[in-house]
């Protein structure tokens, strides 16, 4: 169904997932994602914030700043995320020797270990489509032209070398 295409179905019909608009498949097929996500990393002690800081990290060591821009959230909340993976021995901060005002970041072993694990969650949790590239092309383009609408353009991660 096309996004503004009037319903045209029997009454007991319009409460069917193949006859609802396209926003509401992708909100509910996002929740239903967002939970599996949230229930699996959960299991590995993980949180979403925590993943996306691991993430990140895949780029290399980087400041707590750059992290936070990067994730678009603020420089507190990516505090607080650092601290939890601190205490899990998934990251390490250490003061740059160049500017003791700033923290570089890295992951440890340990939280190469778990973002491993991590990314195996996807293959494990999600259903096999018909063409997952174009699933993956259109949600590229359902997030650039949002994301757009939203933050201010961001220039990639480069890490710390």
């Amino acid at each position: 169904m096309d996004a503004g295409e009037p319903l045209s179905v029997p009454a007991d019909d319009v409460h069917r997932p193949d006859h609802w608009p396209t926003g509401r498949l992708l909100s509910t097929a996002s929740r239903l994602v967002e939970h599996a996500w949230s229930d699996a990393l959960e299991r590995l002690g993980l949180t979403h914030a925590g993943l996306i800081v691991l993430h990140l990290l895949d780029l290399g060591d980087t400041s707590q700043s750059e992290l936070a821009r990067h994730a678009r959230v603020e420089a507190q909340t990516m505090s607080r995320t650092l601290d939890r993976l601190e205490r899990a021995g998934w990251v390490a901060r250490v003061p740059d020797p160049a500017d003791r005002r700033r923290h570089v970041v890295s992951r440890t072993s340990a939280g190469a270990e778990v973002w491993q694990r991590a990314q195996r969650i996807e293959a494990e949790l999600f259903p096999q489509v018909t063409d997952a590239a174009a699933l993956r092309t259109a949600l590229l383009e359902i997030v650039a032209a949002a994301e757009s609408r939203r933050w201010p353009a961001v220039p990639p991660h480069r890490g710390v070398r």
